[in-house]
């Protein structure tokens, strides 16, 4: 097991990744680009590609940790099942988004230890918009209006509103048929659109109560997020269990689940 320390200063360099990423991202974005469409016809571009080797690049100089990505093949389960550590990475979270042109799209970085995220970072690069956070470090964020660290209590009390982050591109009739449950039982509801990572850390940065995903979603997709909620005291819940969501299994597709600070 490589013996790196998450440590502030680990953070602080998977942030310049990241953004270093972003940089090429936002090249190829304003220049136009090509899409092509994989097996499960989920679209890809060369930015996701050319952000993939930055950050695998990047990655590797901080210590021989595996990498998993979206954009790089996947080692068998036989050889990942025994990974006490890993890095897990969507070089461009939110394609559909990039292709729309609408900015809601991130970088994703995440470190995964036993099973459990204890780093991460979202960059979104058209917004200019960074969280990030780990075990022990704190959560931040950080926008053209300045960096400050954030403690993830909710703004709005949820006795008075619940407020629910949904995927812009990614409904479906079970997410919506969630939606009327809890309508049904609170006093009133908001619901917030958003793409990509951003809806887990509107949960972890309290701004949300909750964020349903009844649509695929894979473990790159939630990790870095996920890493910034549960130093908030966030999880994911797997929906219809109430147990918290678990990394590098055997299948990388999660299972529907709940974001927020209790499972409902």
């Amino acid at each position: 097991m490589n013996n790196l320390k998450i440590t502030a200063e680990l953070l602080q360099s998977v942030v310049e990744i990241a953004h270093r990423a972003g940089e090429v991202i936002l090249r190829i974005y304003e220049a136009g680009f090509s899409v092509e469409m994989k097996p499960d016809d989920s679209p890809v571009t060369e930015a996701d590609k050319a952000a993939d080797v930055v950050i695998r690049d990047g990655l590797r100089l901080l210590g021989d940790i595996p990498y998993i990505s979206e954009e790089s093949p996947v080692p068998d389960y036989s050889v990942r099942k025994n990974y006490e550590r890993f890095w897990v990475v969507d070089p461009l979270d939110g394609t559909k988004e990039f292709v729309k042109k609408n900015g809601e799209f991130t970088v994703n970085i995440a470190l995964v230890e036993n099973n459990l995220p204890v780093l991460g970072v979202v960059y979104a690069p058209v917004k200019n918009l960074t969280y990030y956070g780990g075990k022990n470090l704190g959560t931040w964020k950080k926008s053209p209006e300045g960096e400050f660290r954030f403690y993830g209590e909710s703004e709005v009390p949820e006795s008075e509103k619940t407020i629910l982050v949904v995927s812009r591109s990614h409904s479906s009739p079970e997410t919506l048929a969630y939606i009327e449950k809890i309508r049904s039982e609170s006093k009133a509801i908001e619901l917030v659109n958003s793409g990509s990572s951003i809806k887990l850390c509107l949960v972890a940065e309290g701004k949300a109560h909750y964020y349903p995903r009844m649509s695929p979603a894979m473990e790159w997709d939630t990790a870095a997020a996920h890493a910034i909620a549960l130093e908030n005291g966030y999880d994911i819940f797997v929906y219809g269990e109430g147990k918290p969501l678990r990394y590098n299994k055997e299948s990388l597709l999660n299972p529907w689940f709940i974001a927020g600070k209790k499972y409902r």
